[in-house]
C-alpha cells in the first residue's frame, strides 16, 4: 500500500455544531465548493436531524453560484430520487429509507452515469459496497435532542478537511 497517497488515508473532521440552521447552511455551502462531477455523498443520521435541510442549502447554493433559479428541494422519501440540472451539472438527491433490497436499489440506478453527476444519498446503509469516491456526513443529536452535530469523513477527498480544522 502506498502510504503517500491520500486516497488510502481515512480522514475525519471534528464534531461541527450545526444546531442553528444558519450554521448548517454555511457548512453545506463550504462543502459544496469541494464537490465535483462523480462525487457521492452519504448522509447518515436519524429522522429530523437535518440531512434534507443540509441538502436543500447545498443545492440552492450551487444554483445561486451559477445564477440559476433557486428551486424547492423537497425530501425524496416517497419518490426515492429527484434530479436537479444546474447548468452542465446534474445533482441526484436520493432517499433510500424505503428501499428494502439490493434488487430495488439496482432498479433505481443511482450509480449509472456517475461520472456526470454529484449524488447525494440519504439513508445509504443498504448500500453494501461503498464506492471509492464517497464522502460521509454523519449527523447526530446532542444534549437530549436540543443540539445537532456533524462529523465528515472520507478516504477520497482529504482536502475537504482543511476547511474544518
Amino acid at each position: 500500500m502506498d502510504l503517500t497517497n491520500p486516497m488510502h488515508i481515512a480522514t475525519k473532521s471534528s464534531k461541527i455544531d450545526i444546531t442553528l440552521e444558519k450554521d448548517t447552511k454555511l457548512i453545506s455551502q463550504k462543502i459544496s465548493n469541494y464537490l465535483s462531477k462523480g462525487d457521492i455523498v452519504f448522509f447518515y443520521g436519524e429522522i429530523g436531524v437535518g440531512k434534507t435541510t443540509f441538502i436543500k442549502h447545498l443545492i440552492n447554493y450551487m444554483q445561486s453560484k451559477l445564477n440559476k433559479k433557486i428551486t424547492e428541494v423537497p425530501s425524496p422519501t416517497f419518490n426515492i430520487l429527484y434530479e436537479y440540472k444546474i447548468g452542465e451539472l446534474i445533482i441526484q438527491h436520493c432517499d433510500l429509507y424505503r428501499v428494502k433490497s439490493d434488487m430495488e436499489l439496482n432498479n433505481i440506478g443511482i450509480f449509472e452515469n456517475q461520472k456526470d453527476t454529484i449524488t447525494l444519498i440519504e439513508w445509504p446503509e443498504i448500500i453494501k459496497e461503498k464506492p471509492k469516491n464517497v464522502i460521509e456526513l454523519n449527523f447526530n443529536y446532542e444534549e437530549n435532542l436540543s443540539k445537532r452535530s456533524l462529523i465528515i469523513s472520507s478516504k477520497y477527498k482529504k482536502k475537504i478537511f482543511d476547511e474544518f480544522k
